[in-house]
């Protein structure tokens, strides 16, 4: 019930932010935008618009969970209101996870006006509902999820420029990580190619939740890959969520 509470309190504090309203704003203009996009590119514009919209999703939803889950704990500290809520009969783990689910329901909310103007625009093109739209539009929704952690544990012992920054870097690493197995192969064996390896291994790969260009392009996704994405999004969370309430246990407010 207290997790529950601090959520919902969470949530009617982060609705009323205008950062939240512009982003979306932008979200909106640059899935509109795709339309323009198509007619002026050579292909298929149906695809074109699918490509840009659901990357918009993908970029402005971060922007969202970074901008919004950095000053989580920041805001609460800058206030004062943390001694407040300490002094009570709360464990601090729930105030991070009513924190997160606040945060991770708002994006829900967020995401799913941006789907609807994007899937709108497709279905204008081509009079049918995409449901393959909305598996890619989940996947994203999970990807939002980690980014929420992540920023909701640098916002633990940083400022929020500098956890904006940081859960910044977390998402393009994410997003270009992929690069480094190629770099991987191309690297003679030895101590080089061994801590390339591991740093593969422990930088997150966000890919696992991009799905764009296999639905675009009506490809045929395996079960497997989207039991594994489910599976990898689920614990590198939980492992990021416990990160933070370790680091925030650790704070002293006293």
């Amino acid at each position: 019930m207290k997790i529950k509470a601090i959520a919902l309190n969470t949530f009617k504090e982060a609705i009323r932010d205008r950062i939240l309203y512009l982003l979306l704003f932008f979200a909106a203009v640059c899935i509109i935008f795709s339309r323009l996009l198509a007619l002026l590119t050579v292909g298929d514009k149906v695809k074109i618009i699918k490509d840009v919209g659901l990357t918009s999703l993908s970029l402005f939803g971060a922007l969202m969970a970074i901008l919004m889950g950095t000053g989580l704990v920041f805001k609460e500290i800058d206030k004062k209101t943390i001694y407040t809520i300490v002094s009570k009969p709360i464990h601090r783990y729930q105030f991070l996870l009513g924190k997160f689910f606040g945060l991770v329901l708002t994006l829900f909310v967020m995401l799913l006006l941006m789907s609807f103007i994007f899937l709108a625009l497709v279905f204008f093109h081509t009079f049918t509902i995409e449901w393959e739209m909305f598996v890619a539009i989940l996947f994203i929704f999970f990807e939002l999820c980690l980014v929420t952690s992540v920023a909701l544990l640098f916002s633990c012992f940083s400022t929020p420029i500098l956890s904006s920054v940081f859960s910044l870097a977390f998402y393009l690493i994410g997003h270009t990580a992929w690069g480094l197995e190629t770099l991987i192969k191309k690297i003679p064996p030895g101590l080089g190619k061994t801590m390339a390896q591991a740093l593969y291994h422990f930088l997150p790969d966000l890919e696992n939740f991009n799905f764009k260009t296999e639905i675009v392009q009506n490809l045929d996704i395996p079960s497997e890959a989207f039991l594994y994405s489910v599976l990898y999004g689920i614990f590198y969370t939980l492992f990021v969520l416990i990160l933070a309430v370790l680091v925030f246990r650790k704070r002293d407010f006293i």
